[in-house]
């Protein structure tokens, strides 16, 4: 019998008889009419080439879950895959001058067997990568259905250039100074032809099924509505001053319109360059080109200054009469709204600011209710008055309080024809076209006759081609292959042209967790059963940082597929968890600024940290793990050096689950003693178990067990706190140690329980202790424990002795005797310990309480 705990040579051994017996693979047909099913899945990862703990932390945590709903008796659907296309890819080809595929594929094969050594239950029949053609033709086929339902349309939009290297870059591409990362030039905005999906027809479903999202983090919530970012108000028309056309704003405030001093366009507007006067001209055109190049964060920032510039025309306020200036200011984007904005200074912060900085009038419209200040409501202002009140300076609606004129200028507006009530959402369409190789094609076809053609479901996939060069420089490289690019038209046999866009990546993960219910149907994107019977997931594990993007827009493709017909449920995770980051000890120079300022640990010496270059001391933190700041550990080292169970315990330990965590050598050692000791005290018992069992009972032992069963069990159901599920076996261990008699069934049961509990977490170790007490039947396979209440009961409690307040001693009484005050105090009086203390004293009084003492005042 081996006698020492040695998990680099029984987790390869256990790894190797799981997959030969398909342990964790799972059929479609298990499903039965109860439909007991659970659908556990991870956040799929970017093949970058190695795991990180990041990744540990999250698959391990999925990996429990699923495993103790395996022993719970649900068919659990557990399966990984690959988020396989993406620029880094190409850029990484490039560099190693070779082909996307080739860079990718390798990176899966490594990180796959990463993901082995951790022992993850996986079902790996169903691993899928996006940039495989059997899954990106079905990719494909969702973008038709969308251009068939019309949520699929192309128009000009704003993309970054490089006028050098003459091609659209990403944003990750452009530095904080706003220049292109390969050729160092300040990036241009230019408008290109780009293809989008109508999320936004899908706002108020997406905000109103949020609360359907009952086991969602309710930051995550808040996040996703606040994207969404519903507004009410209305759409106000400002005639302009010399022609027939109007600006259109939309506020939230139509309450303050009396105080409108003057109205902003963007600086992209149409009508600016129409409207805008010949004295004027020089100074907008300059004003323009200055923000041209701003990013759309820099303009809206609300740290910098907002700047604008007047084009010398204006428009006639309906509701007063009276003529306001028209101006340009890079805080106004046009893709936001109408493109322009009512500026409001006494009762807006920005439209103050900006007021005060151009000395425009500032008309209070809107006063408190409480006492104010000398001047207040006459005009003079030191800040913008925000909140509801009483109208003022508004005509017939003076008096009024604010939210009923609100609803009255509508009315006003309606009748007039001046406006109407809107809601708007700040969402906006999903800009999926990317000038990329490394991506999912558009199966369209653009016809000279036709228009824009869809590919035939038949001609599906449309492959990427093999034969491309890629540079990183020109147009898309599909743009650049005439032999791939130039097609017949599908409808009419003209001459046409490809599509040579691809789609944004989380196209692709949008609808992955569907594939997984029917991975290798080469006929349909799933068997429609199979995916509604195994849908929504069940628990879904991630990063917070994906609260908005990549959730929401799951959530947009989910309604849009079963509004066509594909689905029947509406939303795709039923419950969420977000995990915390992995932090480790990380080391920085204050004195550098950048990345230099980060020195790898590897470098520092932790008894007296010093930069290594200049000899100047270092602040020690914890920081999130990363390259740049060289505070990563590798979990093939951390494997190597204490076993994948270790790690697996120390991740799910240290921290709740959705909280961060610190990496420490000492606290990834004391996972390692813990396993250690349960090792030794399996295998003592082993060869204790050789020479019988007695059926003796140790009612404290087995009330031990039976309250590791119950706690361990409502860790899970409580919310999954897996750190203090771990603490509970802990206790049961050291109960097993400290029990007198190690042959007993009681023990034997104890044992069984200790590594049944454990088995989720650290299944390695967990099921080569079983297979030693002389199972041979997987670990995995037994059912999950319930516990015993009548196990739980206490034959005796302890019951304290209190001479005025001071404890003096204790003894056992009886259980049934912990609530009649009466007869604790009589078992109290009878003590040791009262009769010392009392002896000689008056008893001024009894305090009896229930289950824990009895106090005695004395004089």
């Amino acid at each position: 019998m081996e006698t020492r705990y040695n998990p680099q040579q029984i987790e390869p051994k256990w790894q190797k008889v799981w997959a030969e017996k398909q342990l964790d693979k799972v059929s479609n047909d298990a499903i039965g009419a109860d439909k007991k099913k659970f659908y556990a899945l991870s956040m799929f990862p970017y093949p970058s080439g190695d795991l990180h703990m990041g990744h540990v932390r999250n698959y391990t945590i999925t990996d429990v879950i699923a495993r103790y709903k395996r022993m719970q008796g649900y068919q659990v659907l557990h399966p990984m895959g690959w988020d396989a296309f993406g620029l880094p890819a190409e850029n990484a080809a490039i560099d190693r001058n070779t082909h996307p595929a080739k860079w990718t594929y390798a990176n899966i094969d490594n990180m796959r067997s990463q993901l082995q050594q951790v022992g993850l239950s996986y079902d790996w029949d169903r691993e899928l990568a996006t940039c495989s053609p059997d899954y990106y033709k079905w990719t494909q086929w969702i973008f038709l259905q969308f251009l068939e339902a019309g949520l699929a349309y192309q128009k000009e939009a704003k993309v970054n250039w490089d006028p050098i290297d003459q091609t659209v870059i990403a944003n990750e591409q452009v530095d904080s100074e706003g220049r292109s990362w390969r050729s160092g030039a300040i990036v241009e905005k230019r408008k290109l032809r780009q293809w989008f999906l109508k999320i936004t027809d899908y706002a108020e479903q997406l905000l109103q099924d949020l609360d359907k999202l009952t086991d969602w983090p309710s930051n995550v919530k808040i996040m996703q509505a606040n994207w969404i970012g519903k507004s009410t108000g209305a759409e106000l028309s400002f005639p302009i001053v010399g022609c027939d056309e109007k600006i259109t704003v939309f506020t939230t405030r139509p309450d303050t319109v009396y105080g409108v001093s003057y109205v902003v366009l963007a600086p992209e507007h149409p009508l600016v360059e129409t409207l805008t006067s010949s004295a004027q001209k020089e100074s907008v055109e300059a004003f323009i080109q200055e923000v041209k190049n701003l990013s759309e964060i820099d303009r809206t920032s609300d740290d910098r200054p907002k700047r604008g510039v007047a084009i010398g025309a204006s428009v006639v306020n309906p509701f007063t009469g009276k003529e306001v200036p028209i101006w340009i200011a890079d805080y106004v984007l046009f893709e936001y709204g109408t493109g322009a904005v009512m500026g409001v200074p006494a009762h807006d912060v920005r439209d103050f600011a900006f007021a005060k900085q151009y000395n425009l009038p500032i008309q209070t419209v809107i006063i408190s209710n409480s006492p104010l200040p000398m001047g207040e409501g006459q005009g003079v202002r030191e800040s913008a008055y925000t909140e509801a009140g009483i109208m003022t300076n508004s005509g017939s609606f003076d008096g009024l309080d604010s939210v009923t004129a609100k609803t009255k200028i509508i009315e006003l507006a309606e009748v007039n024809q001046w406006g109407t009530a809107k809601i708007t959402y700040r969402l906006r369409d999903w800009l999926i076209s990317r000038q990329r190789y490394w991506g999912c094609p558009i199966p369209v076809i653009h016809c000279p006759s036709c228009g824009i053609v869809p590919v035939p479901h038949a001609d599906l996939p449309i492959a990427l081609p093999e034969d491309v060069e890629l540079t990183g420089r020109g147009a898309s490289p599909l743009a650049q292959l005439d032999s791939w690019v130039n097609v017949p038209c599908p409808k009419c046999g003209t001459a046409a042209k490809r599509e040579t866009d691809t789609m944004d990546t989380f196209i692709d993960s949008s609808w992955y967790f569907l594939r997984f219910a029917d991975a290798r149907n080469d006929q349909e994107i799933g068997d429609r059963a199979a995916i509604n019977n195994w849908m929504p997931v069940d628990q879904y594990v991630g990063g917070v940082e994906h609260a908005i993007l990549h959730l929401l827009y799951s959530r947009f493709m989910t309604k849009v597929l079963r509004d066509r017909g594909l689905l029947n449920f509406d939303e795709p995770f039923a419950r969420l968890l977000t995990q915390g980051m992995v932090q480790g000890l990380t080391y920085m120079n204050p004195n550098k600024g950048g990345k230099d300022k980060w020195i790898p640990s590897s470098q520092v010496n932790p008894q007296d940290p010093k930069d290594p270059k200049t000899g100047e001391p270092l602040q020690a933190l914890f920081a999130t793990m990363s390259k740049s700041k060289g505070n990563g550990v590798s979990p093939e080292v951390a494997i190597a050096k204490y076993g994948a169970d270790t790690l697996r315990m120390f991740t799910l330990f240290k921290a709740p689950p959705e909280k961060d965590l610190e990496w420490e050598d000492a606290d990834v050692e004391g996972q390692q003693r813990f396993l250690n000791r349960v090792w030794r005290l399996v295998t003592s018992f082993a060869e204790t178990k050789q020479n019988g069992i007695s059926k003796k009972v140790d009612k404290n032992l087995r009330r031990a067990i039976h309250i590791a069963i119950k706690e361990v069990s409502e860790d899970f159901d409580g919310g999954y706190q897996l750190n203090t599920a771990i603490s509970e076996m802990m206790k049961l261990s050291n109960a097993l140690q400290d029990a007198e008699d190690k042959s007993s069934a009681t023990f034997l049961e104890g044992i069984e329980t200790l590594l049944t509990l454990l088995a989720p977490f650290a299944p390695h170790i967990a099921e080569e202790l079983w297979s030693l007490i002389g199972y041979e039947d997987s670990i995995h396979l037994q059912p999950w424990l319930t516990h015993d209440p009548e196990a739980l009961t206490v034959d005796e409690i302890t019951l304290v002795i209190q001479i005025n307040g001071k404890v003096r001693g204790s003894l056992q009484v009886p259980s049934s005797a912990s609530n009649d005050k009466q007869a604790l105090e009589e078992y109290a009086r009878s003590s040791s310990a009262a009769q010392k203390y009392l002896e000689g004293k008056e008893i001024k009084k009894v305090i009896a309480v229930p289950g824990k003492l009895v106090n005695f005042v004395v004089v």
